[in-house]
């Protein structure tokens, strides 16, 4: 039974984003973009200062996290922080949401800072290229995947929609799943449950919506904040909704969802082992 959101971590993010479960680690890990802080909240909630804007983190297979820095994908490790490859642009835009499909293969996306529409990309990075598949993007958002893996859900917040595309590793036809009215917020971040339901996050909302696989909205879970950032999955049964907020509140929640979803995917390089060092394209 879906329960109401309560706090989980006193934060005070200026933007928390980007809410991932790492099940082997039974941890959550979420993001302060604007602070330049990668959290990791096992009990206690435990942050690395990268020194610049972050806007996804992803636990990756050897156990380092992936971390999408303003123009750069990193590894965090014991030894610190080392340069995975670059972004293909300029000081105007930063990366924003990222997640890793069932294959570890890490998406992410990227927005201009003054917000301008048809700047920006979706990328893919498998451990060697980082390449864009989505071009003509205004402010990349959520990303998630049909419990078969037949559809990719994403959102490019600008366009108030969350649209849904045809997947088999890579993505075609791309179609609107649902629209949101701008009176009723901006959709964010999503997550897939283990039915099939997307849940968005509203910024200006203060809610997170559930979709059923046809688009009919089923569930509106309020959340007690005005800019309500993303959620997802997580818990020992799967069945914990985790939420990230930003400012003037920048709380951390959680609820019952009544209903599981899979933990976030480490990355792992998909490259071949005779790959050229990584590089951007």
């Amino acid at each position: 039974m879906l329960s109401r959101p309560e706090v989980l971590i006193e934060s005070n993010a200026l933007l928390g984003e980007g809410p991932r479960w790492d099940a082997e680690r039974r941890r959550l890990l979420w993001v302060d973009i604007e602070r330049g802080e990668v959290h990791a909240w096992d009990g206690i909630d435990h942050v690395v200062e990268v020194g610049t804007r972050v806007g996804a983190v992803a636990p990756a297979e050897n156990g380092e996290l992936l971390v999408a820095l303003a123009d750069r994908l990193a590894f965090i490790g014991e030894d610190g922080i080392r340069t995975a490859v670059a972004f293909p642009h300029g000081a105007e835009l930063r990366a924003n949401d990222g997640i890793c499909d069932s294959r570890g293969r890490f998406w992410v996306g990227t927005m201009r800072l003054d917000e301008a529409p048809g700047h920006a990309a979706l990328y893919r990075y498998d451990g060697a290229t980082l390449g864009p598949v989505v071009d003509g993007v205004g402010l990349s958002n959520g990303i998630g995947w049909s419990p078969d893996e037949t559809l990719m859900y994403y959102v490019d917040t600008l366009t108030s929609r969350v649209d849904v595309f045809d997947y088999d590793g890579d993505v075609a036809n791309r179609r609107t799943f649902v629209e949101i009215d701008k009176d009723d917020g901006f959709p964010d971040g999503l997550a897939v449950d283990d039915e099939g339901g997307v849940w968005v996050a509203l910024w200006a909302g203060r809610a997170v919506r559930r979709y059923a696989p046809d688009g009919t909205l089923e569930e509106v879970v309020p959340v007690p904040a005005d800019n309500v950032t993303a959620c997802c999955f997580g818990g020992d049964d799967g069945s914990t909704l985790f939420i990230t907020t930003a400012k003037p509140d920048g709380r951390v929640f959680y609820a019952d969802a009544g209903v599981s979803g899979p933990a976030a995917q480490p990355f792992r390089s998909t490259a071949p082992s005779d790959a050229e060092p990584t590089s951007a394209r």
